[in-house]
């Protein structure tokens, strides 16, 4: 017996119906797939998103602590001096006019004067020293730098140096914090103590503290004064000229005269120290030339005695 078979319209119906759930249901598990998916990839998009920002944030810091490493964490202090050397046609006007100058620029600049020598020719070299205030020192040195320019003179040479010593100063000041704060603390256990050897140790004690703040204390005070003020020395000769020719000379028979003069003058000096140096050691001169020309006779009359004829 054949199995019964449903009619064609109820097979086609029953195929449209289950061709679209059956795509309903593909879309469906696909996108609860994909949701599945993200969510667990969501773990590690979450830590690399997390670990961009903190190296970033690491990035950062690293950049920070670089420019602190680098930044300057403090004042800086400077020991400079400056040294000039100028040729000029007046040396002394150059001087006066450059002290002017630079002691009006700063009115706390000093001196020690100016230190002239002459020459043959008449004309000076001349040192001066200077003691300038360091925000002013810039101003001095572009001034010196450029004076013999702008005055028909000669810029010789003009040497800076430059020390730094701000790690002197800070490692100063840091002892000299720490001392005082000991000798704060020493005397108030002085002020405490009841017996007298412990006063007498704590005394010995704040003696030697109290020494070494006086010393460093001055030692802090020169280096505030060389770093407050810089040395400036110039140093001026004079711009050569060129020398005549001899034969550009004029004759000059007055001086001719008395150059003569003065050679026979000092020959005649010659000649008189020798005749009374003669004239002391004549005592022993004479005696000698005496007994010398006595031998000398005897012994030419010896020579000429003729020898005694032989007998035959």
């Amino acid at each position: 017996m054949r199995p019964h078979l449903p009619s064609r319209p109820l097979a086609r119906l029953t195929l449209a119906l289950a061709l679209p759930l059956t795509l309903l249901l593909a879309a469906c598990g696909g996108n609860s797939a994909g949701t599945a998916s993200t969510a667990a990839r969501a773990p590690s998009d979450s830590h690399s998103v997390l670990g961009s920002g903190q190296t970033s944030a690491s990035a950062g810091a690293s950049g920070q602590d670089a420019k602190t490493t680098t930044a300057p964490t403090g004042p800086q202090f400077l020991i400079k001096s400056l040294d000039v050397n100028l040729a000029a046609k007046d040396t002394l006007k150059t001087a006066d006019e450059i002290e002017s100058w630079i002691t009006t620029t700063d009115t706390k600049a000093t001196t020690a004067g100016q230190d002239r020598v002459q020459s043959d020719d008449g004309t000076y070299s001349v040192t001066v020293k200077f003691s300038v205030r360091a925000a002013l020192y810039p101003q001095v040195s572009h001034y010196l730098s450029g004076y013999a320019a702008a005055h028909d003179g000669k810029l010789l040479n003009l040497h800076e140096s430059v020390q730094d010593v701000t790690g002197d100063v800070v490692d100063t000041q840091s002892r000299l914090t720490n001392l005082k704060g000991e000798q704060q603390r020493l005397l108030t256990l002085m002020s405490q103590a009841t017996n007298l050897g412990d006063v007498l140790t704590i005394e010995q004690r704040l003696t030697d503290v109290e020494g070494q703040i006086e010393s460093i204390e001055a030692h802090l005070n020169s280096l505030t004064g060389q770093t407050t003020f810089y040395d400036v020395t110039v140093n001026l000769a004079p711009l050569g000229a060129a020398a005549p020719g001899a034969g550009n000379q004029p004759w000059q028979p007055l001086q001719i005269l008395q150059d003569a003069l003065g050679a026979a003058l000092a020959f005649a000096q010659v000649l008189a120290t020798i005749a009374i140096w003669l004239l002391v050691f004549s005592v022993f001169i004479v005696p000698a030339g005496l007994i010398a020309l006595y031998v000398r006779r005897r012994l030419v009359r010896r020579a000429v005695v003729p020898a005694p004829a032989a007998t035959s």
